[in-house]
This record gives C-alpha cells, sequence and structure tokens, in this order.
C-alpha cells in the first residue's frame, strides 16, 4: 500500500468561523468522495489558508462532521505571494492506497479552479 495525497483548493466568500467551516467541510466532502477514500485510509491532512482567512481553524470542520478523533491534523497559513488568490483554503489529505498515483482526482472549487487551470 502506498501513501498518496489527494489536493484540494475552495475560496470562502467571508472570514468568519461559519463561512472557513462550512467551505472546508464542502471541499473535504468532495475530496473524499471523488477519491472514494475511507476515513480509516486517511493517514494525515493539512490546512493551508491565505492570510486573509483567520477567524476559525479549518480542522474544526472534521470534528464537526464527527470524524475520528485520532485524525492527525495541521493548520497554517499559505506564504504571502503578491499577486495569489485570496480567501483561497487549501488541503492536503494524505491515504493510505493500492490506487496509482495517476488515479487520484485533485478537487478545485470555486474561485480556486483558476490555481490549477481544472474544472470542478
Amino acid at each position: 500500500m502506498q501513501v498518496r495525497g489527494i489536493r484540494g483548493a475552495i475560496t470562502v466568500p467571508k472570514n468568519t468561523k461559519e463561512s472557513i467551516v462550512a467551505q472546508t467541510k464542502e471541499l473535504l466532502l468532495a475530496m473524499i468522495g471523488a477519491n472514494s477514500v475511507a476515513l480509516e485510509d486517511i493517514a494525515a491532512i493539512f490546512f493551508t489558508t491565505t492570510p486573509d482567512l483567520n477567524a476559525e481553524f479549518p480542522a474544526v470542520a472534521v470534528r464537526e462532521l464527527g470524524w475520528p478523533a485520532w485524525l492527525p491534523m495541521l493548520c497554517g497559513h499559505e506564504m504571502c505571494v503578491p499577486g495569489a488568490l485570496p480567501n483561497c483554503l487549501r488541503i492536503l489529505i494524505l491515504v493510505n492506497t493500492e490506487k496509482a498515483a495517476q488515479e487520484t482526482v485533485h478537487v478545485y472549487l470555486g474561485e480556486a479552479v483558476r490555481l490549477r487551470g481544472e474544472k470542478k
């Protein structure tokens, strides 16, 4: 079994606890669904936000979804690069899987589709 990374990003309309948690839930569920990931196969989840999003930790969404408390998570801020997409939340989920890297579906929602030129 390999450890593979699933990338995702979404824009958050407002710097509020409710908005950050809601967008995090939407992206997490889309990423898990698109890749048919079982919760027990998740090795770790990394969350980053642009510096303009600081009203809540994105990891709070995992607890609200009722996912296992043993899931290792880490939150941080993206580098502050001039001209970068604002109000952006990124997630990297590391999963244990038999799938090849090419089978991984990365998910970009909202204005974040611009980051990779990929479509929803």
